[in-house]
């Protein structure tokens, strides 16, 4: 009788489908840090800052033939 408890068969049954969403979280992050790092270095890049100039005349001139 003690060898008949050593017959029995083991199944593990492991269920993958509600993990899916780490993939999308991690790029989501990534644009996220993406997006952070261009705002910090903005100036460096040259995508703006405080050196933009504009000049405005104070008249102009239009000859109408």
């Amino acid at each position: 009788m003690a060898d008949d408890n050593d017959s029995r068969e083991h199944v593990t049954i492991v269920e993958t489908d509600g993990g899916g969403g780490g993939g999308v979280l991690a790029v989501v992050l990534l644009v996220i840090v993406v997006l952070v790092l261009l705002f910090l270095f903005r100036d460096q890049l040259g995508f703006g800052g405080s050196k933009t100039e504009i000049n405005i005349p104070d008249k102009i001139e239009v000859n109408v033939n």
